[in-house]
C-alpha cells in the first residue's frame, strides 16, 4: 500500500443528550477523523480524543500536532505492507496512543479494502454478531437513574454500566438491584476513589456486580491489587492499561480479573489484538469500552469485538443513541435481543456519508508526498 495522501479532519458533533462521568459533563464531541489514500482505496480512522485532558493526557490539539509533525513523515510516500509494520514504526514515539490509533485504524481499513475482505475477518474475528451493553452517565437522582435503566432494558441492552462517583454510588446501585433484581449490572468509577474507600467496595460485594471498572488512580496497578485481594467483585482495569506490557504486569500482580480494551487508549488494533491474546491465555475476559465514537470508530469497535475472548457485552451502542445523524451509511443498529451484526463488506463495512462528514468538519488538512518533502 503506497501511502499517497492523508487527510485529517477536525470534527464537531453534538450529542443528543449530555453525558456525565466523574470527569465532568459532555454535550458535544470534538475529535479527529483520518483518511488515508492509496490507489483507488481510502481507509478511515478515528482519533477518540476529547477537547480536554481529563480521561487521557491527549487532546484534539495535541493529537493533531503529533500526527502532523511525527507520524505522517513516517508513512507518507512509504509502501506499507501490513498495519502491524506501522505499529512497530510508531513504537519509537512514546505514548500518544490515540494519535497513533487514528492513523493505524485508517491503515487497517485500507488494508482490508485492498484484500476485498471485512476488517473483522482480516484481524481473525469469528463472530457474526456482537452483544451490546449500554453506558449510563451519572444521574442527578436515583429516580432518574432507574428510569434510564428501565428504558435501556426495554431496548434490549445485555449489560447496564452505571457511572459512579463519591456520593452517587452504592445507594444508586442498590436502588437498581432493589427494583430490577438480578440484571447484569456493573459500575464504572473512572478513578474517582482511593484505598481509603475500601469498606465501601466491600459493601458493594453484596450487590453481585459483574465488575467495578477502574475504581482507583488512572495510572495504578499496585493499589488495585490490594483492593482486588480485599473484595470478591472483579475489578476491571481501563485507564491503567495502555499496552500489552501493562496488561501482563496487571495480570501477574493480580490487579484485576477483567480488562477493558479501548482501541484508542492502547494505540490501535494491533496492540488490542496482543492484549486480547494475552488475556485469552490467562483466562482474563475482555470487553470493548466506548469513547462516544462516531460511526467510524464504532465500526472499528465492532470488528475488534468479533475476536473470541470479547465475552462481556461492550459499549458499542447503536448510532441513534448518541447522534441525531451519524457519518456512516447505514447507521449502526441493534436488534431487539441487543446484538449488532458484524459487517461482511470490505473494510470497516460501512460507507462513509461524505455529505455528513463535510457537515460536521470544522477544519480540513491535506497532506501529500510533496507536502512532506517540502516541509523537510
Amino acid at each position: 500500500m503506497l501511502i499517497e495522501k492523508v487527510v485529517i479532519r477536525k470534527m464537531k458533533m453534538d450529542l443528543k443528550f449530555p453525558f456525565q462521568t466523574s470527569f465532568g459533563t459532555q454535550q458535544e464531541r470534538l475529535f479527529l477523523i483520518t483518511e488515508i489514500h492509496s490507489g483507488n482505496h481510502v481507509g478511515y480512522g478515528e482519533c477518540v480524543v476529547s477537547s480536554n485532558p481529563y480521561y487521557s493526557e491527549e487532546t484534539v490539539s495535541t493529537a493533531f500536532s503529533i500526527i502532523q509533525e511525527f507520524l505522517l513523515p513516517l508513512i507518507l510516500g512509504k509502501d506499507v505492507q501490513h498495519p502491524d509494520d506501522v505499529n512497530k514504526l510508531f513504537s519509537r514515539i512514546r505514548r500518544n496512543n490515540m494519535a497513533k490509533s487514528a492513523i493505524e485504524g485508517a491503515l487497517w481499513d485500507l488494508y482490508a479494502k485492498t484484500l476485498n475482505k471485512p476488517l473483522a475477518e482480516v484481524i481473525g474475528g469469528k463472530k457474526s454478531e456482537i452483544t451490546v451493553g449500554v453506558s449510563i452517565g451519572i444521574q442527578e437522582t436515583k429516580e432518574e437513574l432507574l428510569n434510564k435503566v428501565e428504558e435501556s432494558l426495554k431496548q434490549g441492552f445485555n449489560k447496564i454500566k452505571i457511572k459512579i462517583m463519591p456520593g452517587k454510588d452504592i445507594e444508586y446501585l442498590r436502588s437498581v438491584r432493589e427494583k430490577f433484581g438480578d440484571i447484569p449490572v456493573m459500575a464504572d468509577a473512572n478513578s474517582a476513589y482511593t484505598l481509603n474507600d475500601i469498606e465501601l467496595f466491600k459493601e458493594m460485594d453484596s450487590l453481585n456486580l459483574i465488575m467495578i471498572e477502574q475504581p482507583l488512580a488512572h495510572d495504578d496497578i499496585i493499589d488495585h491489587a490490594v483492593l482486588q485481594n480485599a473484595i470478591q467483585t472483579p475489578i476491571c482495569l481501563d485507564e491503567s492499561i495502555h499496552s500489552v506490557e501493562d496488561a501482563r504486569k496487571a495480570i501477574e500482580l493480580g490487579s484485576c480479573k477483567i480488562i477493558n480494551i479501548k482501541i484508542g487508549r492502547v494505540g490501535g488494533i494491533s496492540e488490542s489484538i496482543k492484549i486480547h491474546n494475552l488475556c485469552l491465555q490467562n483466562n482474563i475476559p475482555v470487553w470493548c469500552g466506548g469513547m462516544l465514537e462516531s460511526g467510524i470508530g464504532r465500526a472499528h469497535n465492532i470488528a475488534i469485538t468479533s475476536l473470541s475472548n470479547f465475552t462481556i457485552p461492550g459499549d458499542t451502542a447503536p448510532s441513534a443513541r448518541y447522534w441525531a445523524k451519524d457519518i456512516i451509511n447505514p447507521e449502526i443498529t441493534m436488534n431487539e435481543t441487543g446484538h449488532i451484526q458484524v459487517p461482511t463488506t470490505p473494510g470497516i463495512g460501512y460507507e462513509v456519508d461524505l455529505e455528513a462528514l463535510d457537515k460536521f468538519t470544522i477544519e480540513t488538512n491535506e497532506y501529500t508526498i510533496d507536502s512532506i518533502l517540502l516541509s523537510n
